[in-house]
């Protein structure tokens, strides 16, 4: 008997507190929450709930009513009562239209982001919906239940009406035809976007070739996802789920800022694979290098786009997203300067293209070929095989000497020949030289110079100052080794001894001995003989490495 007394007492009790919810329009919390406490089940009351509505009839009062509900469980918007202010006099410091400090006004909108035009305001002492919200509250209920089941409703009126555990029949067959023409909807547009994609790739890229279409695939899949995702979201208020849509239109959004990412994502690889397909004809192979790193910079880019999107998604004031990825962006900053710094060099590189990748290149000190090009460095291979790592920062600001960029390598040496050597012989020797040039394949024939040019402390000096027509390091490597070798032997052949620092003793005539002097070969005949015989064997070995080279005197 107890326990049904106590029983009996807090249900009378519960019961009286519901009765005792009486109408406050004292301030926007007190407003709101009579709105939407006297249109839930339990406590419906729709006279109580227009209350909140000023100025209209009583029958369009609780249509509006009933209307403003309706939009807020269609779009899955949850009023949060402890964030809505109590304060009668309270003042919107913090909306957009009204710059002007005598303009701020006493409203207050739940939700300033997703549903702005919906907001209550003060009239004399109370709170009611704004006259704004009543005015394109209509259109707002006819954009968010774009579709309706009316018609279904007045031809099948049981199907309505029929309930299996508690839950009217028609939602989940309804939701399983969505699930099927979600289905259906795929396999007919993604076949109509790829033809489209497609045709504006033929229209706007003509000259662009791809050897298969699976670039377009990728990219017409996203697109796809997003058009039925947006039919879903149309439809989706119309099955009146209440609580259960905001957690779906959530999810949706989530779903939906996914694909935006993957399309974007594969619009950037298009448009690379588009980018390289251009520069495959360019000779600028740092042009290439731009690839890859533009790839990481974009996806990087699109991926913090897509994290700041969902954040609002949760409810996150955009602005403070955008104030918080700032300061984030300065600390950020602050904390990796030199990388910060090695990410302007990286650029700065590629706007002005100091060198190409394999240009041989002098930077800092350090000399060899540039190998690649990266986020925050550049790699330098050296001819011992060292590999150098310079920060883009440094190298940007370098004084950089790109060896790569000579229209010739220009080789100067000298020569150093014994002082008693007869005059002939150096003219003969000189000549020569001259010929030697001359005949060589790798070397500029009417740009060179070979001179008598001076005493040294030891030797007659003679300038050799060439230029060859290899650019890479390797190939001038080979070609001083042709000229060196032809010289040797033409020395050789002469009877020219190359001089070395030494201090020597002549002694010309020991008693009863021959002359100790170099006893020179000055026969003019044996000396055009000598200079003859060298340069057929060095025409002969160009016709051995190449049958195609002319016996002639070449030009560049």
């Amino acid at each position: 008997m107890k326990k049904l007394f106590f029983l009996f007492l807090f249900i009378s009790s519960f019961i009286f507190a519901q009765n005792n919810v009486k109408v406050d329009l004292s301030n926007p919390n007190a407003t709101l929450y009579t709105h939407l406490y006297f249109l839930m089940p339990d406590s419906y009351d729709i006279a109580k709930a227009s209350t909140t509505i000023n100025g209209l009839s009583k029958k369009e009062a609780n249509e509006k009513a009933k209307k403003i509900k309706a939009i807020l469980d269609g779009k899955g918007l949850k009023i949060d009562f402890d964030e809505v202010p109590k304060d009668a006099n309270y003042l919107d410091t913090i909306s957009e239209s009204d710059l002007a400090i005598d303009k701020v006004l006493n409203r207050y909108a739940p939700f300033p982001i997703r549903l702005p035009e919906v907001y209550v305001e003060k009239i004399g002492s109370r709170w009611y919906f704004s006259k704004e919200t009543i005015e394109k509250i209509d259109g707002i209920y006819a954009d968010t239940f774009t579709w309706e089941f009316t018609w279904f409703e007045n031809k099948f009126p049981k199907l309505f009406e029929e309930t299996v555990f508690g839950l009217l029949i028609w939602k989940p067959i309804s939701t399983i035809l969505l699930i099927i023409i979600c289905i259906i909807l795929y396999f007919i547009l993604n076949p109509i976007i790829f033809f489209i994609l497609k045709n504006i790739q033929k229209l706007f890229l003509k000259k662009t070739i791809y050897k298969s279409s699976d670039l377009l695939h990728e990219l017409a899949r996203p697109i796809v996802f997003i058009f039925i995702i947006r039919f879903i979201r149309n439809v989706l208020p119309s099955f009146q789920l209440l609580n259960f849509n905001a957690y779906l239109l959530i999810g949706i959004n989530i779903a939906e800022t996914i694909f935006w990412i993957f399309l974007f994502t594969k619009l950037m690889k298009l448009s690379i694979s588009i980018y390289d397909d251009l520069t495959k004809e360019s000779h600028s192979k740092l042009e290439k290098q731009l690839a890859p790193i533009l790839h990481k910079l974009l996806l990087g880019i699109i991926i913090f786009i897509g994290f700041l999107h969902i954040l609002t998604i949760f409810g996150v004031n955009p602005t403070t997203v955008l104030a918080g990825a700032s300061i984030g962006g300065i600390a950020i900053a602050f904390a990796a300067q030199d990388s910060v710094k090695n990410l302007i060099g990286t650029i700065v590189i590629f706007l002005d293209k100091p060198f190409h990748l394999g240009d041989w290149v002098v930077i800092g000190g350090v000399e060899g070929s540039v190998e690649k090009v990266g986020f925050r460095s550049t790699k330098i291979r050296a001819a011992d095989t060292t590999m150098f790592q310079i920060p883009n920062s440094l190298v940007s600001e370098a004084e950089i000497n790109n060896k790569g960029l000579r229209i010739y390598r220009r080789y100067n040496t000298e020569l150093g020949i014994r002082y008693d050597t007869p005059p002939k012989l150096i003219e003969a020797f000189v000549n020569g030289i001259r010929e030697i040039i001359v005949e060589h394949p790798n070397t500029r024939s009417e740009s060179y110079n070979v001179e008598f040019t001076g005493f040294g402390d030891s030797a007659l000096l003679i300038m050799v100052n060439v230029y060859f027509k290899h650019l890479d390091w390797g190939g001038e490597q080979s070609s001083k080794h042709r000229l060196h070798i032809a010289i040797v032997k033409l020395a050789a052949a002469l009877g020219v001894e190359f001089a070395f620092p030494s201090s020597t003793l002549m002694i010309e005539q020991l008693p009863g001995k021959e002359s100790l002097a170099v006893k020179y070969n000055t026969n003019e005949k044996d000396i055009n003989n000598s200079v003859k015989s060298v340069l057929d064997e060095f025409k002969e070995m160009d016709h051995k490495i190449d049958p195609n080279i002319s016996s002639t005197p070449h030009d560049d």
